[in-house]
């Protein structure tokens, strides 16, 4: 009777310890990442009265089993579901980061490396990458070139100085495209832009302005003179002139070839120089040069509307300096900036590791893991997620793994459990008490 009352008591504290699993899995059903535990009891000790035999030829007599008496059970494992991935919410936050397939996130607390499948990140002040609980996420920085460097992997920013910015560049030729009238005497104006080495915008104004037809070599000739040039819309003492003419097929009203070499000279008119046409198209020492290529216009019977671009075939367009307006994060976990002057940027990638035995992490509170000896070690580097054929989902975070239909019926079984064993104690202290009563 003894015997029954102490088993029952393990019985108890075994039970009690499962009701505390399932009342934290319930807890945590709304969880970001969380990943449910289970319990799973074996029986102890056992106390031996009669040990098994074998048959004896001699006597005849059969083999007996051994006879043991159970002394009650304990809690044999609490494992976790750590490879069941939970279902995807919708939260339309950029920093809120899915991974799909089997690998973590790694971030760091305070000199600690821990590891993660709750993406709901967030930045800190000085634009790093950070949890909830302000531990940085981890990845790989990029070199000069915008080239992604995988080695030991360093915090993350999304929006700190360094890259807040992309240089300008200088712009070397324009494109004019559209339609000089070939039924009109009077002039056609039109304006170009371009920028300098330091990313001011200039805009400068050219006339077209009829000048001759040459029957014979079947071509109508007009002169191209420039004028005044602005600075971000202020007043300069820049001028632009062109000393070639622009000509076309008199029958078919196309450009002629040459129109696509055209030379614009930049003059700076003022006496001490400050017009700074050093950083201006391609520099010549006293005056800077862009390439003009009018190929592209027309001379028909119709209404002039010519319009500029800069760069010829996309090439020495030149633009403003560049300010950080957006960031994102891919599939394969690269951070991507973009900046007012359409530049894109890839200014970090997240990494991820594995471990050969994710049921051996560790878990330590906000929803963070440590690995231990029995999960597999971090090798300080990490992984690409796209090298184990996963992906991460922005705008998405992994919900808890949680089925609380199956942690109910697991409650109503671990109720009775409890309940039996209370009821062996019961039983066993009425037992008592009849002995103890044998004598009055």
């Amino acid at each position: 009777m003894m015997r029954s009352l102490f088993s029952a008591v393990s019985g108890l504290k075994a039970h009690q310890t499962k009701m505390d699993v399932i009342g934290n899995n319930i807890a945590n059903v709304n969880t970001v990442a969380y990943k449910s535990q289970s319990v799973t009891f074996s029986d102890v000790y056992y106390q031996t009265t009669q040990t098994a035999t074998g048959p004896n030829q001699t006597t005849g007599k059969g083999g007996t089993n051994a006879k043991q008496i159970g002394l009650g059970s304990s809690v044999g494992a609490i494992s976790t579901s750590i490879s069941s991935q939970g279902a995807s919410e919708r939260t339309d936050n950029a920093l809120d980061l899915m991974i799909s397939g089997d690998s973590f996130f790694i971030v760091n607390s305070a000199g600690n490396t821990y590891f993660t499948r709750a993406g709901d990140f967030t930045q800190d002040t000085n634009g790093a990458l950070v949890t909830q609980s302000g531990a940085n996420v981890m990845g790989w920085g990029v070199d000069a070139d915008g080239n992604v460097v995988k080695d030991t992997v360093q915090p993350l920013y999304v929006s700190s100085p360094e890259f807040m910015y992309t240089a300008p560049s200088v712009t070397t030729g324009v494109t004019v495209s559209g339609n000089v009238d070939a039924r009109a005497t009077s002039d056609t104006t039109f304006t170009i832009n371009f920028y300098d080495t330091l990313g001011n915008e200039y805009q400068a104004t050219l006339v077209l302005s009829y000048d001759s037809k040459d029957d014979a070599a079947g071509t109508t000739s007009y002169n191209l003179t420039g004028g005044a040039v602005t600075m971000n819309g202020e007043p300069t003492e820049l001028s632009v002139s062109c000393d070639t003419q622009v000509t076309f097929n008199t029958n078919t009203g196309a450009s002629m070839v040459g129109n696509g070499n055209l030379s614009l000279t930049i003059t700076d008119n003022s006496a001490d120089g400050s017009g700074n046409i050093a950083n201006i198209g391609v520099n010549n020492g006293a005056t800077s040069t862009i390439t003009l290529d009018a190929s592209g216009l027309t001379m028909y019977a119709d209404a002039s509307d010519i319009k500029s671009t800069m760069g010829i075939d996309g090439v020495g367009a030149g633009k403003a300096v560049g300010k950080m307006t957006a960031y994102g994060i891919d599939e394969a976990g690269q951070i991507v900036a973009s900046y007012s002057n359409g530049d894109t940027k890839v200014i970090g990638q997240i990494a991820v590791t594995t471990f050969s035995n994710p049921a051996g992490l560790e878990k330590v509170g906000d929803n963070l893991y440590a690995a231990t000896l029995n999960s597999g070690s971090f090798d300080g580097i990490g992984q690409d997620i796209t090298e184990n054929d996963g992906s991460i989902t922005s705008g998405y975070l992994e919900m808890s793994n949680v089925d609380l239909a199956d942690q109910f019926t697991n409650m109503i079984t671990t109720q009775r459990g409890y309940q039996a064993n209370s009821r062996i104690i019961t039983v066993s202290d009425t037992l008592l008490e009849e002995l103890i009563n044998l004598k009055r």
